[in-house]
């Protein structure tokens, strides 16, 4: 029950805690990653090939995680004579991989502008939550989008660290496999655009997202349909997940969404605007447009996810803890 309750701990200081104002590892992870990628992504010094741009954009990946789990481990091995700090490492570990409060409070941030009224307001909130343009967007659009972002982060941004928490603590080191997989994430926010600077330079962390995505993102899903509260959207998320997924442009985001929008009973997806285009996405979902109220369900629903999820990770680990016993 060792790395069971470092899991529980760090879920906890989510919870009261949220997202540190200050010194958050990821915001120096970030700007160090940004000053890399300035200096490798040279895309205007001379004919460079495709292979060439996509190597760099590995190198790029693999020395950012590298120097990420040196530093865990070099502080692990400062506490390795002392259980009760390894284990506090590896639950603040944790806790620094996931998103649970700082989701809610942007997505409740969205909500509140609606209830005033203020759709400028709600636009700049929804700004934080996606990658897409929102000047353009209209009040239902808003609130569309906060519940794609909510849905798509119950994944991202808590199911895959604990998921990965579990399986690392298979060989023992769960919060290192935690922290893989948020370098890769945050990576693949930042690079993994289909832009010309970024097209070829942040291959390599898209294609590794899709990667340790893929399982969570399926899990994740699962919870979605399990959770929805009737017979009828149980399999109207299930339904949505076999049917609409496929034609979603993420591999990962599509099986999330579109089970988690049968689940809700609403529709998502349509056309949005990303860097001065509009695109036609698919439809994810069955009935109507959200309401400002779905806000709170989408909310509600990844947080049922979430619970449910954890009975398959404590079976994980409670088999790592067995099997390092053993070792």
């Amino acid at each position: 029950m060792y790395t069971l309750s470092a899991l529980l701990l760090a879920l906890l200081l989510d919870r009261i805690l949220g997202e540190t104002r200050r010194l958050h590892p990821l915001v120096g992870f970030g700007l160090l990653a940004s000053e890399l990628e300035r200096r490798l992504n040279r895309r205007n010094t001379g004919s460079i090939s495709l292979y060439t741009e996509r190597m760099r954009g590995v190198v790029a990946v693999v020395l950012l995680l590298l120097l990420a789990l040196l530093v865990y481990y070099g502080l692990g091995a400062i506490n390795e004579d002392y259980a009760v700090v390894e284990w506090g490492l590896s639950a603040l570990v944790l806790y620094f991989t996931l998103g649970a409060r700082s989701l809610a409070e942007h997505a409740e941030a969205v909500a509140v502008a609606i209830d005033r009224g203020d759709l400028p307001e709600a636009k700049v909130r929804v700004s934080y939550l996606v990658s897409r343009e929102t000047e353009a967007m209209d009040e239902s659009a808003c609130i569309g989008a906060t519940i794609e972002s909510v849905l798509e982060n119950g994944s991202d941004s808590i199911v895959a660290p604990l998921l990965w928490f579990a399986l690392g603590s298979i060989l023992g080191g769960g919060a290192a496999a935690a922290v893989g997989y948020r370098i890769i994430n945050t990576l693949d926010a930042m690079w993994g655009y289909r832009s010309e600077r970024y097209n070829h330079f942040g291959w390599a962390a898209a294609k590794l997202d899709d990667i340790v995505n893929w399982l969570p993102a399926r899990l994740c899903a699962i919870c979605y349909a399990l959770m929805a509260g009737s017979r009828r959207t149980v399999y109207q998320g299930f339904s949505c997940w076999s049917e609409q997924a496929k034609h979603w442009d993420s591999p990962n985001a599509g099986p999330v969404m579109a089970c988690g929008a049968g689940a809700l009973d609403i529709r998502l997806g349509g056309a949005a605007r990303y860097r001065g285009k509009w695109v036609q996405r698919s439809l994810l979902g069955m009935a109507a447009a959200p309401a400002r109220a779905d806000i709170a369900r989408s909310l509600a629903l990844v947080n049922r996810a979430v619970i449910v999820s954890l009975l398959p990770m404590a079976g994980i680990l409670i088999l790592a803890e067995q099997m390092l016993s053993l070792l």
